[in-house]
């Protein structure tokens, strides 16, 4: 790929992006100035599951102006438009490909384009790179090796660069003898960019460059796509950052985000997940509107040890949970084999304090059923209100990845048709977000649609209560402090403002679903208890939960079982000799860190 063949652009699918699922759209790449078409190496696997890839690789000598690039990709955009015209088309474009995806979309305002832009050289008037092209013509022949491999180390992070596929829970010697390993190829890899950029080339590409840049820049107003910019905060060579709240401000429907550690070169360096960020962002879709339940993508395994080692882990150390089911016969037993292992089973459950229960009850589900919950949220976690341009990939984008989808009846009627598991928390943010001494108190709707929901499809309805949070968290300022904080309830009543109101004909204090952070404070952590009810089946009871009265029976039977767990709970907790971090650590050491922690007999 990188000898002159003295051929025109052209399009490859990679081999490793394998077979995609069924329905996959189109994804284009188009690459940055390098032209090779490679820079989704570190992606091709997780990607060719998701999408059709095509890569395009631009022949070392080949003199294509920019203009003409864009209606090379315009005319394969049109063709895959015309071959489905009912599946979104994804331009990921990164630097100079990034200007060339802008082009395209504003070329075609009517066809479906999702854009994805990493680093784009929109900026390239702005950067490091505008004064260089006259320095670079003037350098000696003998000199432009040496040039390269600068230019190649300011490209992106040379530590992220090599610390792909270096495992965290590698024993140290070993982590350090990969990461010198990488380090090596990756110089040694320096001395092949000479013959993919010759000089006279890279004078070319700078050229292009400031072209692509400007024709960008002068029809970003007509771009109508929905966009994904993501945007490195450590850029040596274009000022990505400033650009990403510059492009927010005059793309029409852009969402940003930005990653601290990384450079240029952000596709191939380690921690950025380019499917987890389309996934996390909401912007997977199969057809013209994204469905949260028929589009979903499960998560990979290195999505599942991201999310429960790295971003979570500490908070599953801390917890130390430990879950309890009830038999058909009434028996409670350690573990989860009382709930059933085929759906569809709808989980009804207490919301702990800032929703802590969820991460370790997924992880548990995960761990000894290999079964995925699926969360119902609140909806502003999925129309982007809650963001601004600073935005990095977060809390909100890794409940999306992990399967969380906006807690509508809509959406809780087509899990249930797809036979999952679902957990639902009734008492919802209200629940989640109580004051002063409700710890453990449920705030119910008087509605009781999720009992009739779960009868039209057979689901089992396992009703379960959870403890912890007073053993995690002191609870210090709750909303009625905050709103007498002026600064403080200004801002509270300007986030609640623009909320998406879910619960408009509740009513009492369910109805009262304030947004906001309380203020806590740690403690010296104890341990999280869930117990999992008797399950109760729905099957066979379609027309007897059509009668109002029965349903609203079984809902406050349903109720009642959640309290009833959460008051056996909390009794049983004091018999548990390693209620304690520290007895549980002591525990662990004198074992294995692996080793199930005891806790009370049931």
């Amino acid at each position: 790929m990188i000898r002159p063949d003295g051929g025109p652009p052209r399009w490859f699918c990679p081999i490793e992006c394998g077979q995609p699922l069924k329905s996959s759209p189109t994804l284009l790449f188009l690459p940055g100035v390098d032209g090779v078409g490679l820079g989704l190496t570190l992606h091709h696997k997780a990607l060719g599951k998701a999408f059709e890839v095509l890569c395009l690789h631009i022949p070392v000598y080949d003199r294509t102006p920019f203009e003409g690039l864009v209606k090379f990709v315009e005319e394969t955009v049109r063709l895959e438009h015309a071959r489905n015209p009912n599946k979104p088309i994804y331009l990921v474009g990164e630097s100079i490909g990034g200007c060339l995806a802008i082009a395209v979309a504003a070329r075609n305002p009517k066809v479906d384009l999702v854009v994805i832009l990493a680093n784009p050289a929109t900026s390239f008037g702005r950067s490091k790179l505008q004064p260089f092209l006259p320095i670079l013509e003037a350098v000696p022949n003998q000199l432009h090796n040496g040039l390269l491999c600068l230019l190649s180390v300011l490209t992106g992070n040379p530590v992220k660069m090599a610390m792909v596929g270096v495992e965290d829970r590698l024993p140290s010697r070993l982590k350090i003898g990969k990461l010198y390993q990488n380090l090596m190829a990756l110089l040694h890899s320096l001395s092949v960019v000479a013959d993919i950029i010759p000089k006279d080339t890279l004078v070319w590409k700078m050229k292009l460059l400031r072209s692509a840049a400007d024709y960008a820049n002068s029809c970003l107003h007509t771009v109508k796509a929905e966009v994904l910019l993501l945007a490195s905060e450590r850029d040596r060579l274009l000022p990505s950052r400033d650009e990403a709240l510059r492009l927010k401000s005059l793309l029409q429907n852009c969402t940003v985000r930005n990653f601290k550690g990384n450079g240029h070169a952000i596709l191939l360096e380690d921690g950025v997940g380019l499917l987890t960020a389309i996934k996390g962002t909401s912007k997977y879709r199969r057809s013209k509107r994204i469905d949260f339940v028929s589009d979903y993508l499960p998560p990979s395994t290195s999505e599942f040890k991201s999310f429960f080692e790295e971003a979570y882990g500490l908070l599953l150390y801390a917890a130390g949970s430990t879950m309890f089911s009830t038999l058909e016969d009434g028996k409670i037993v350690k573990g989860l084999a009382g709930v059933p292992n085929e759906g569809p089973v709808l989980l009804v459950g207490y919301h702990m304090l800032m929703a802590f229960d969820i991460y370790p009850l997924g992880e548990g589900f995960l761990r000894e059923k290999n079964i995925m919950v699926r969360g119902l949220g609140h909806p502003d976690l999925f129309t982007g209100k809650l963001e601004d341009s600073s935005n990095e990939f977060a809390y909100a984008d890794w409940i999306r990845v992990m399967g969380t989808v906006a807690g509508t009846a809509s959406n809780l009627f087509k899990l249930l048709s797809t036979k999952s598991h679902v957990v639902l928390y009734p008492g919802g943010a209200r629940e989640s977000l109580h004051n002063k001494g409700e710890e453990y108190k449920l705030f119910w709707p008087d509605q009781q649609e999720f009992v009739r929901t779960a009868a039209r499809f057979g689901a089992t309805i396992v009703p379960f209560g959870t403890v912890g949070e007073d053993d995690l968290t002191h609870l210090v300022l709750d909303y009625h402090d905050m709103m007498k904080i002026p600064i403080v309830s200004d801002y509270i009543r300007e986030v609640n403002s623009k909320a998406t109101r879910i619960r408009d004909n509740s009513k009492g204090e369910v109805a009262n679903q304030q947004v906001y952070i309380p203020g806590v404070l740690p403690k010296l952590p104890g341990r999280f208890y869930y117990l999992f009810g008797k399950p109760i089946k729905t099957k066979g009871m379609e027309d007897m939960l059509r009668d109002r009265e029965n349903a609203n029976q079984l809902y406050l039977h349903v109720k009642s079982e959640v309290e009833n767990n959460i008051a056996y709970l909390l009794k049983k907790r004091e018999e548990d000799p390693y209620r304690s971090l520290i007895n549980r650590t002591i525990y662990q050491a004198l074992h294995s860190p692996s080793s199930n922690v005891p806790t009370f007999d049931p």
